[in-house]
């Protein structure tokens, strides 16, 4: 954990936040700023920069990961229209925690993958 990571705090049950779901190596919670009907941040418990950092250093929490984003869409109803499933790597994909998170988003109609 690191004490001044908010994604270890959160994951630690030291801040608040609207949970979705949990499992032994992962917490899902709702995003604050939502870009989307349904957006659910899903993060391993331990602390990687990104995914990148997670792949190397255990690919097995990072499978837990796609599982626990799985798990999240099927729940929230997302699985029969679809959903996306976002990871961002760095500044220049605009991740702003790094801690790694994916983003799962749905709900509606999600339009091109990146804006021209």
């Amino acid at each position: 954990m690191s004490d001044n990571c908010v994604f270890c705090r959160i994951a630690a049950g030291e801040l608040p936040t609207t949970l979705v779901h949990e499992s032994r190596h992962t917490v899902a919670f709702r995003d604050l700023h939502p870009q989307a009907p349904t957006h659910v941040l899903v993060i391993p418990k331990a602390h990687h920069t990104d995914v990148a950092a997670l792949a190397a250093a255990d690919p097995a929490a990072a499978g837990e990961v796609l599982v626990t984003a799985a798990a999240v869409a099927q729940a929230e109803g997302l699985a029969a229209d679809g959903f996306r499933l976002i990871f961002n790597t760095g500044r220049y994909a605009g991740q702003e925690v790094f801690h790694v998170h994916a983003h799962v988003l749905g709900g509606a109609p999600l339009g091109p993958m990146l804006s021209r």
